[in-house]
């Protein structure tokens, strides 16, 4: 096994090919930053030759960026054996390395190129000719390895035989369909290593029955020098190995060092949300909202004496913190965190109180967050020593749209007892509705948070009086936290969420 190796992410190539996800020049730009100088990820894949104008325009971007950056070799481009042309638009783009595409299995090889190994084998030295005579260096995917080296074993080897001797850096292994397993990946891998010792493999993992990430690291088990990973497992049909589990994994179970910041994954992975408009699941693995979230009393009550629940994945590595979620599954202890967190202090006997009702919340299908618990004291306790929830009202509000105009709103809320009024245009009703709620706020010199995420559920089944849940992220100086508005309006939904805001941050005072 190598103590160390690569990881190269092709989030701006391969991630690109995710059904619905393009993205423009200055977001591709902006990726490719935040995958070198933050991540530190080795190498990157960021264009498919020949694709578009804009493709180019990209490519070129970046590679005057890495230039200026001396990293210039870390960026690579997929380039196909077409006479040059892919070698050419890499060099008139700046760029300086070529991952050429061939192919892995005999049956693409004879099904859609219709040549024979010798055929393929001698284009392959040409295209290699030409990348040396403009300056640049040469990877090589074999294009469905996996399934070649399960039915056409010999082809994949004289292949590779024929062509160790030429000016290939890396040979990089993909399973194209997703068919392997970690079983299947290790034996392929290993044979791989043992008949080839002193060439450079890559695997590159797909995800078709959701093991990219265990077969990825059966390759590594096997001896490989490098994997390929996406950020959120962006790739085509089911996506790649995720570059968060994928770490994670190394690090821990495989006691592999890469070059990764796992302090910045979860920050490079949110933004890679936010643009390509692809949401990562609740229960992704390392960056996902419920991650390091207990949802059990007997958890949380475990993580007080001496984290009996907690593994070697602790969330201060990612740039993230363990929360304790209110439910009916909630105990004592997961309201006692949830309470410390907030400053707030009870008696026993009223932590358990507030217990009987969370739990009696969740028994109902409530969503609770952590910023409800004030208010579930208050109602519960009735004690004048925490502020009342309601200290702000919005008493009467009216939203006005007309085609070719920006939609308007004029409001009216409660602050302590005492009515504001203001009006204000906006992109959206809900836009406008929070202009005219800042000028307020920004008159009497209150701060306000900044929305971060907003998040639309509508039930399935089409019906138009169906209930509308909208969860709105917050972040206040630092603090995020979330609220959620039902309503079978989604703009009323979204104005409930929003007065839940603006008490937390009163009755906080955050």
């Amino acid at each position: 096994m190598v103590n160390s190796f690569e990881i190269m992410d092709t989030t701006l190539r391969d991630g690109e090919q995710t059904a619905g996800v393009s993205f423009n020049v200055s977001e591709k730009l902006a990726i490719a930053g935040l995958l070198i100088d933050e991540l530190h990820v080795d190498r990157i894949e960021v264009a498919s030759t020949r694709v578009s104008k804009g493709e180019f325009e990209a490519f070129g971007r970046i590679c005057e960026w890495a230039a200026g950056k001396g990293c210039l070799d870390k960026v690579e481009a997929l380039g196909f054996i077409d006479d040059g042309l892919s070698v050419d638009w890499i060099a008139d783009g700046g760029g300086k390395v070529i991952n050429i595409l061939a192919k892995g299995s005999l049956r693409h090889l004879s099904k859609q190129l219709r040549k024979t190994p010798q055929e393929h084998i001698a284009d392959i030295a040409r295209v290699l000719d030409k990348a040396q005579a403009r300056g640049l260096s040469a990877n090589i995917y074999l294009e469905d390895w996996s399934n070649g080296i399960e039915n056409s074993q010999d082809y994949v080897f004289k292949l590779i035989e024929a062509l160790k001797e030429l000016p290939i850096r890396r040979f990089m292994l993909p399973d194209t369909l997703g068919v392997q397993n970690p079983w299947s990946a290790y034996g392929q891998c290993l044979k791989m290593r043992e008949c080839f010792p002193d060439l450079h493999f890559d695997y590159h993992g797909h995800n078709d029955y959701a093991m990219a990430v265990a077969n990825t690291f059966a390759a590594v088990k096997a001896g490989f020098n490098g994997v390929h990973t996406t950020v959120n497992g962006l790739g085509e049909r089911c996506g790649n190995a995720s570059i968060a589990a994928v770490v994670a994994a190394l690090h821990d179970q495989a006691e592999i060092h890469t070059n990764i910041d796992e302090s910045r994954l979860t920050h490079v992975c949110k933004y890679v949300e936010s643009i390509s408009g692809i949401r990562i699941p609740s229960n992704e693995p390392v960056i996902g909202e419920n991650v390091f979230t207990q949802s059990s009393g007997i958890h949380a009550d475990g993580d007080s004496k001496d984290n009996l629940y907690a593994n070697a994945l602790l969330p201060q590595r990612f740039g993230r913190e363990r929360t304790y979620a209110l439910g009916k599954m909630s105990g004592k202890a997961n309201i006692i965190k949830n309470l410390d967190k907030l400053g707030i202090s009870l008696t026993p006997e009223q932590v358990k109180l507030v217990t009987q009702r969370v739990v009696e919340l969740g028994d109902k299908k409530e969503a609770l967050a952590a910023e409800d618990l004030p208010f579930i004291v208050a109602d519960v306790l009735k004690s004048g020593h925490i502020e009342a929830p309601d200290s702000i009202h919005v008493l009467n509000y009216s939203l006005q749209l007309s085609h070719g105009m920006r939609p308007v709103a004029m409001i009216k809320v409660s602050i302590a007892g005492k009515e504001y009024e203001a009006s204000a245009i906006g992109d959206g009703q809900y836009n406008a509705f929070m202009n005219a709620l800042w000028k307020i706020y920004d008159k009497l010199g209150k701060k306000h948070p900044v929305l971060t995420d907003y998040q639309v559920t509508i039930p399935p089944g089409g019906k138009t009086d169906a209930l509308v849940a909208t969860t709105i992220f917050w972040n206040s100086d630092g603090y995020e936290f979330k609220t959620r508005g039902i309503d079978s309006d989604q703009t009323e939904a979204a104005i409930k969420a929003t007065v839940k805001m603006l008490n937390i941050i009163e009755n906080l005072n955050i």
